[in-house]
């Protein structure tokens, strides 16, 4: 079980990664709906891990996890992307992400992409 920040700017697909990860024993400890804010919740929260949207308002997911780093070198993020976005899936990992998902959502692909972050 960990504790997670599910950062989306579109609140139907942070509510679809929620019930995946509580379904399966995970407590997503908050939310963020751009990078600015999932930057904030990062220090303030402190979770085990991020999922984290690329495409947003205000900060991009790719400048979040960059600042997030910043932050905690150790920071497990996890990137959502819509497909045809494997140049900035690239730029997440190169920037520190430990894993990508592909949207739409697959829950079974969302476990085990968090449980290989977390180990």
């Amino acid at each position: 079980m960990a504790n997670i920040l599910v950062v989306d700017d579109a609140a139907f697909m942070r509510m679809m990664i929620k019930d995946i990860l509580t379904k399966n024993g995970h407590v997503v400890v908050g939310e963020a709906a751009d990078g600015a804010q999932a930057v904030e919740r990062y220090q303030e929260l402190r979770p085990d891990l991020v999922t984290m949207d690329i495409t947003m308002p205000e900060v991009d997911g790719i400048e979040a996890i960059k600042r997030i780093r910043e932050i905690d070198p150790n920071a497990r993020i996890i990137v959502c992307s819509a497909m045809g976005q494997q140049a900035m899936v690239i730029e997440a990992i190169q920037a520190g992400a430990k894993d990508f998902i592909v949207k739409p959502f697959q829950a079974d692909r969302v476990i085990e992409a968090v449980q290989k972050a977390l180990r």
